[in-house]
């Protein structure tokens, strides 16, 4: 939802569509000239908007549009769309954190396993590296509960991301129980494989395979 006064579209500067702002990225003028992604949407200053996706801001980067939008001298540093990939990884990677504190995230293909049978899970999540048996055993699983094509299933975290969130090592399967910080999972997942343009967010419920989100 837009903030209050916020109007409900803005244009993007590489495509010149109009979009809701939570569909695009605004840059704001540092203190120091350069350009900053302003992911929040909260940063003083004059605002531009570029489309949420990591092919629309290299083109931006590129074409030196976003310098082009400030009244005052502006730079954009090298590799502007690697760093907001980054940030929205670590922004997804903090999301399982806080989850994992609510008890919604479980982890262990065990516990998941479990969970797929009798809780009430909104999405699955396995490590990009783990391995297609488990994967498949679990799909299988999820099918069978909930139905074809029902759960998102959340493959853009490596292992090393997984662990960070639960604070243990080896973790390759977890899975999200219904509530609020699951909500954000997918969220902010939805942002970082949008992003990336590797498919459908994950509150749209994609019907076919993706490489970073899919259904089981």
């Amino acid at each position: 939802m837009p903030r209050r006064n916020e109007p409900s579209e803005r244009t993007c500067i590489v495509t010149r569509q109009q979009r809701p702002p939570g569909e695009l990225i605004r840059f704001v003028r540092a203190p120091d000239g350069t350009v900053v992604a302003d992911l929040r949407r909260k940063l003083p200053g004059r605002g531009v908007w570029v489309t949420a996706t990591a092919a629309l801001v290299e083109t931006a980067e590129k074409r030196r549009l976003l310098e082009k939008q400030f009244d005052e001298p502006a730079t954009v540093e090298p590799g502007l769309a690697a760093r907001i990939d980054d940030l929205l990884l670590s922004a997804a990677t903090g999301a399982l954190a806080l989850a994992r504190k609510a008890g919604t995230l479980i982890g262990g293909f065990g516990k998941v396993e479990g969970a797929l049978q009798t809780e009430q899970v909104v999405g699955l999540v396995h490590a990009a590296e783990a391995g297609a048996d488990g994967v498949a055993k679990l799909g299988a699983a999820a099918r069978r509960r909930f139905g074809e094509g029902k759960l998102p299933v959340i493959r853009c975290f490596g292992g090393e991301q997984l662990d960070l969130a639960f604070g243990r090592t080896n973790v390759i399967h977890a899975a999200l129980l219904a509530g609020p910080a699951s909500d954000n999972v997918l969220a902010r997942v939805g942002d970082l494989v949008g992003y990336r343009g590797d498919g459908e967010r994950p509150d749209n419920r994609p019907a076919a395979p993706v490489t970073a989100l899919s259904t089981p």
